[in-house]
């Protein structure tokens, strides 16, 4: 529960119930090796790799396509003398027996597998696609081989209902008049605890809402403070001269203040009580500093959302440089900067949407065709190595001589894969400030190998920024949804996909496409069954009452076929924690329904 002066009270909610005890016994325990594979994965932050050692071995991609073995990722050297004598053997076929069903199992897949990384050629029988691959991997035929267990869908759905929220937006004397109808949210972990984070609020002090998602990495204290704080930002960035003299008159003289954001929130999605205190001194000292900076001129929100974001990554810095006499939140500053987080968030005020991305998290419009089909339209770009702008961006902030050593492996300085992110002060600060944090912090701190470890050829800080993209559409009768999204969900489906299944659940209307089957050889009687559960899905699509809960049940089921595979859903669910952050990634999803009655009020002038 917020516990802001600046936030009106939230709508009262039963919390919903806890999910049963069936799933800590879904995968009987796993054989003694396994664990050094887990123990192997776990020392890499998906975003962030930053493993002693050269050598390398491989570890599944999480994905729900399901690769095996398909990339390379760091290992502590320490732990190559305890995987021998055909452990890895054990390990593999360990990690494989979910889907040995699938044609991913099978060796002609191997043969053709790709690694990104290189290996030494002392380790390449680790990991070089063979033919007999599937049979090398198979060799202890003594290993126990574990039962396979399959959720109900009942427990299915239990799991994918466990974090949905919808909110409606209140109808005054029988009508709309907002040009945004409600939302669906929805979370599936991947990472224990998840590492994403999401928020929703109704600007109360000016028009408008905001939503969005937040992609945590190193943990997840800085993704869970931007969650908190940034919408507080924006909403004081886009305020009037007028009410800001008004907010901060009532603070002096200790009356009431006006709530500034109504938030609207799953029970589980949290504040922190005890640095409330401390974020609002320190949005109180930006909202000064905005009062004596008064322009007169009518506030941007492309400047607005901007300045938001830059003050708050900012604070955060400056909040974990001056420390806190607290011991707890002194911790807490700390265990936010050293920690990164992505952000992607839409400010939607009448016909005027707003989209301001840091990281590689996404916004998608689906826009419904005269044919009634539907189409994709981006609303953010990835700030990556994927992204040629943003290599050169990076590449002209310092000098030509870092050039080869800025991006390595598709990373930052060869570790980090967003290239704009909160926190993460490791790429930000001086060698001589982030030893001196350090040293000056708690123990916990002092402990921490990943703290005190310093970038390679970390010579011209800073060399990340929080600084957002923004891009300004205006709506149009058509643009019926905006889908934002942790990278969890654009890993497993293509945008195209998200806008026609999302499109199709809104409407109940579904324009059958020929059935691909992808260069697969199909018999009769398959095609028969997959006709049959193109049928099944139709009739069961109101299943879901939430727009994000069907998207996440296809990101995680979908078949080669496009269908939803029970099967397949069941066993990725079925993952103990260790096992599904390599095939997949923590997964948020905030599916906003537009109204076009009122848009296209807008455009004619009639509001």
């Amino acid at each position: 529960m917020c516990v802001s002066p600046l936030c009106a009270p939230p709508p009262r909610r039963s919390r919903l119930s806890a999910l049963s005890n069936e799933l800590s016994a879904l995968l009987p325990t796993l054989p003694r090796a396994s664990a050094l594979w887990m123990l192997a994965a776990s020392c890499c932050d998906r975003r962030m790799c930053v493993c002693p050692g050269p050598r390398r071995i491989a570890i599944p991609v999480r994905s729900s396509r399901l690769p095996l073995l398909s990339d390379a990722m760091p290992a502590p050297t320490h732990l190559f003398p305890l995987i021998r004598n055909c452990e890895i053997s054990r390990i593999c076929s360990t990690m494989c027996y979910c889907h040995h069903k699938h044609l991913c199992c099978l060796s002609s897949h191997f043969a053709h597998g790709h690694f990104r990384y290189a290996p030494q050629k002392k380790f390449a029988a680790l990991y070089r696609p063979k033919e007999n691959f599937y049979q090398f991997i198979h060799a202890r035929d003594y290993a126990s081989t574990p039962q396979r267990f399959y959720l109900t869908p009942p427990q299915v759905n239990s799991i994918l209902k466990a974090n949905e929220y919808s909110f409606k937006v209140p109808e005054f004397d029988g009508k709309n008049v907002s040009s945004v109808l409600g939302f669906d949210s929805n979370q599936l972990p991947a990472n224990a605890p998840i590492e994403d984070r999401r928020s929703a609020a109704t600007c109360l002090q000016t028009r408008g809402m905001l939503l969005g998602v937040f992609d945590g990495h190193a943990g997840c204290a800085c993704a869970q403070a931007v969650s908190e704080r940034l919408f507080y930002y924006i909403a004081v960035s886009l305020l009037p001269h007028e009410t800001l003299l008004e907010i901060e008159n009532a603070v002096e003289s200790g009356r009431a203040l006006l709530p500034i954001l109504q938030w609207h929130k799953h029970p589980n999605d949290y504040f922190s009580k005890e640095a409330s205190k401390l974020y609002f001194n320190s949005l109180r000292t930006y909202w000064q500093e905005l009062i004596d900076l008064n322009s007169g001129e009518t506030t941007d929100v492309k400047e607005a959302l901007i300045n938001a974001f830059k003050r708050l990554d900012n604070d955060i810095s400056l909040e974990a440089q001056v420390g806190d006499p607290n011991s707890f939140l002194n911790y807490l500053v700390l265990r936010v900067a050293f920690s990164g987080a992505t952000a992607c968030v839409a400010h939607v005020d009448g016909v005027d949407l707003h989209v301001a991305n840091t990281g590689d998290s996404r916004a998608m419009l689906g826009v419904q065709e005269e044919d009634g089909s539907w189409s994709a339209v981006n609303l953010s770009y990835d700030h990556n190595a994927q992204n040629e702008r943003e290599v050169e961006r990076v590449k002209t902030e310092h000098p030509k001589s870092e050039e080869k050593s800025l991006v390595k492996q598709d990373r930052l300085l060869g570790l980090l894969m967003p290239f704009r992110a909160f926190g993460d002060v490791k790429f930000k600060w001086s060698i001589e400030l982030q030893k001196r944090v350090i040293e000056s912090g708690p123990d916990q701190l002092n402990d921490n190998e990943y703290t005190k470890f310093i970038p390679p050829n970390y010579h011209t800080p800073p060399y990340l920024t929080a600084e957002p993209e923004v891009i300004h559409h205006k709506l149009r009768p058509q643009d019926k949804f905006l889908v934002l999204a942790t990278d969890g969900l654009w890993e497993t489906m293509h945008r195209q996909d998200v806008a026609r299944i999302v499109g199709e659940y809104l409407t109940g209307v579904h324009h059958q496409q020929p059935i691909a089957v992808g260069g697969y050889k199909v018999t009769l009687g398959q095609m028969h069954g997959l006709l049959t559960e193109r049928r099944a899905k139709i009739s069961s699509v109101f299943e879901d009452q939430n727009a994000a809960t069907h998207l996440i049940r296809h990101a995680v089921g979908n078949n080669e076929f496009g269908a939803v595979d029970h099967e397949r859903l069941s066993k990725m669910l079925s993952l103990p924690e260790e096992l599904a952050r390599m095939y997949r990634d923590d997964i948020t999803i905030i599916v906003v329904q537009f109204n076009s009655h009122v848009i296209g009020a807008y455009q004619n002038g009639e509001l």
